[in-house]
């Protein structure tokens, strides 16, 4: 799996870091297949309030690409949000590839029979 997590406005510290990949872990717990992994992390400066962190990612799996962006003032509340979102689409991926197989099984199994 490769791995490329930059800043864009921001420098990506070793606690930053860190925190992406313990965080990616959970999905590449539930999927196995990523082939590669691209993490953006922006600070958006609009004016002094309103200061956006946001956080974006993209999966290639085998067959797709999972794009996830999220945005909140705080980065690492971006982070965990958006791992949340990924989570649930790698998950719904996987469900959709193994669905597919499965369907396939059976259908070979009722034609045998």
């Amino acid at each position: 799996m490769n791995l490329t997590i930059s800043g864009h406005h921001l420098e990506v510290t070793p606690a930053l870091r860190e925190y992406v990949l313990t965080k990616l872990d959970r999905v590449t717990r539930h999927f196995d297949q990523v082939v590669d992994v691209t993490v953006l992390l922006t600070v958006e400066k609009l004016k002094e309030k309103e200061r956006r962190q946001k956080a974006e990612v993209t999966l290639r799996v085998k067959g797709r690409d999972i794009f996830v962006e999220q945005a909140h003032e705080d980065l690492y509340a971006a982070i965990d949000q958006l791992m949340d979102k990924l989570d649930r689409q790698v998950v719904r991926h996987k469900d959709k590839v193994q669905d597919h197989h499965h369907a396939t099984a059976k259908r070979l199994e009722t034609n045998a029979g």
